[in-house]
């Protein structure tokens, strides 16, 4: 897929270090002909985004605080500035309280269950609203990030997997709302991977384990797997898929019980 993206500029949003997936799909995409801008959370991120975005030719990185409204604002206006139109972005944002990533659903707070969806659910149509003016005029992709927990129960995974139907969800309605500008949206589902992320919720080495024996594939997802999955729907041979999520887990989604050899 060489230079299938050369001549369009984006956004990434959540890149935490070089095994996150926004990383892989950032790198795929720069790898694709693509133009890249970032955005961070907190000093700390800012310090490890720096030399991956340099790494990919990218000079532009802005803090962002997707929970208030100035902080995007001012980070759009920014992104306009630098560029008057942008094809895609790439929202890699999620968050829970990592105490609450283990054990029972029903011992969810009030507090974190507003704090995970608002963060991890909502954030997405704030940056949709924004990043919308800027692709009006030549439409463009709008990509998130979820998981299976969405659809069915994974030990753990908890309030996030409400967080992740919200945005599966979410994703559908911006779809429709969008489409008549030229605006896709969708969501790419991958199986467990090993990031930042994933190693908050309880019990995730074993899960990871367990889907890398028993997907069709033999194997879990990987972050090139996953950049694929993302040039493709950014690109021009994405141009009529939209409100779809996009699972990349290996087949493990197909399943209805474990390969008989793990019974």
């Amino acid at each position: 897929m060489s230079n299938i993206l050369k001549g369009k500029r984006g956004l990434i949003m959540g890149v935490a270090n070089d095994r996150s997936i926004a990383w892989g799909i950032a790198k795929a995409m720069h790898e694709a002909g693509a133009e890249l801008a970032f955005t961070y959370q907190g000093e700390a991120f800012g310090k490890r985004l720096q030399p991956l975005a340099a790494s990919v030719g990218s000079d532009f990185m802005v803090d962002v605080d997707v929970t208030d409204d100035a902080s995007l604002d001012s980070a759009f206006a920014a992104l306009a500035a630098r560029w008057p139109t942008i094809d895609f972005v790439v929202h890699a944002v999620a968050f829970s309280d990592k105490s609450e990533l283990t054990g029972r659903f029903i011992n969810t707070s009030r507090a974190n269950f507003k704090n995970s969806m608002d963060i991890s659910a909502y954030s997405f149509i704030e940056v949709a609203r924004r990043a919308y003016p800027l692709m009006q005029e030549n439409g463009g992709t709008l990509l998130t990030l979820t998981y299976q927990g969405s659809t069915r129960v994974v030990p753990n995974y908890n309030v996030m997997g409400v967080a992740k139907a919200a945005l599966e969800s979410a994703t559908r309605y911006l779809a429709n709302d969008l489409g008549r500008d030229g605006i896709r949206v969708n969501a790419i589902s991958p199986g467990p991977m090993k990031t930042l992320a994933g190693a908050a919720i309880g019990g995730a080495r074993k899960t990871y384990k367990f889907t890398d024996q028993n997907a069709p594939l033999g194997s879990n997802a990987t972050l090139e797997a996953v950049g694929g999955t993302a040039v493709y729907l950014a690109s021009d041979a994405g141009a009529f898929t939209t409100g779809e999520i996009i699972r990349v887990d290996g087949g493990f989604h197909v399943l209805g019980m474990p390969q008989q050899e793990n019974l």
